[in-house]
């Protein structure tokens, strides 16, 4: 059952940090797909399963970043 997430990150301002974020997240298992918005800082993650927040959060945060509360 595939599932979709969606976050907003904040601190992102270059496509540098757009390809930082989609490889941290792109990392955990289950995860299809991560689409970063530059602009908006919404980042959306598809999976095959339901990932969690805090596995989201620990990708986000790896990459330097943190998302919006």
């Amino acid at each position: 059952m595939a599932t979709t997430s969606t976050y907003t990150v904040t601190g992102m301002t270059c496509g540098h940090c757009v390809q930082s974020v989609q490889t941290e997240i792109g990392k955990i298992d289950g995860v299809t797909s991560v689409d970063v918005d530059l602009a908006s800082g919404r980042v959306v993650v598809a999976g095959r399963a339901p990932i969690s927040d805090a596995d989201i959060a620990a990708a986000v945060d790896e990459a330097g970043y943190e998302i919006a509360g």
